[in-house]
């Protein structure tokens, strides 16, 4: 079964199962957080080629007196923060797979401005689909560094297989149920990359 085959398969199954949960939260997002319901972002896909990810919004707009945006922990709330431990906010994103933008496993698609800072063997992460979860996901998430994602990043697309995917999903959805691995400590959300520099290569 080719990789394509496998996620819209079953990306489809997941539609028909979860498009009503998917309803419901919709609705709720729009109660607590307001309106637009989704957040789109553009981020880099497959050779770095930009894309628009899907997902579900987490927090509000709530800006200081000069207009910039509160940092994140100001902004996610009790609900936002819930979606986010259960990964229900990452729902939307089968769209992306079944627009061919993204693949089920993969690495994670990252922010654009990330392009720049990848040394010659991070920027490899890009030589597959990014996926709504991967290998570095189910290995330590948002609580390992940077550099460690980019190593089982890049270690997933030099072992891809179909039996891999298979794993990563099963092992995805067991830290989901646990609620493992999703806050980096004394954060919020997940630290910017600003570069990996010589020396925490060496």
């Amino acid at each position: 079964m080719s990789k394509r085959v496998f996620d819209l398969t079953l990306t489809l199954i997941a539609v028909l199962i979860l498009w009503l949960p998917m309803l419901l939260v919709a609705i709720l997002v729009r109660l607590f957080l307001g309106s637009p319901v989704l957040f789109c972002q553009m981020r880099p896909g497959l050779h770095g080629k930009s894309f628009t990810m899907f997902k579900f919004r987490t927090m509000i707009d709530v800006y200081d007196p000069q207009g910039r945006l509160l940092p994140d922990a100001q902004r996610l709330t009790p609900f936002g923060r819930f979606l986010r431990q259960t990964s229900l906010d990452e729902l939307p994103e089968l769209i992306n797979v079944l627009r061919s933008e993204m693949s089920l496993v993969g690495p994670r698609p990252l922010l654009m401005e990330y392009l720049p800072l990848y040394t010659s063997e991070q920027v490899r992460r890009h030589d597959v689909l990014p996926g709504i979860t991967g290998w570095a996901q189910v290995n330590g998430r948002n609580v390992i560094s940077w550099e460690e994602k980019f190593v089982y990043d890049v270690w997933y697309v030099d072992h891809q297989s179909f039996w891999l995917d298979m794993k990563i999903l099963f092992l995805t959805l067991w830290k989901v149920l646990k609620r493992e691995d999703i806050n980096q400590p004394h954060h919020a959300t997940t630290e910017a990359f600003k570069g990996t520099s010589t020396d925490r290569l060496l």
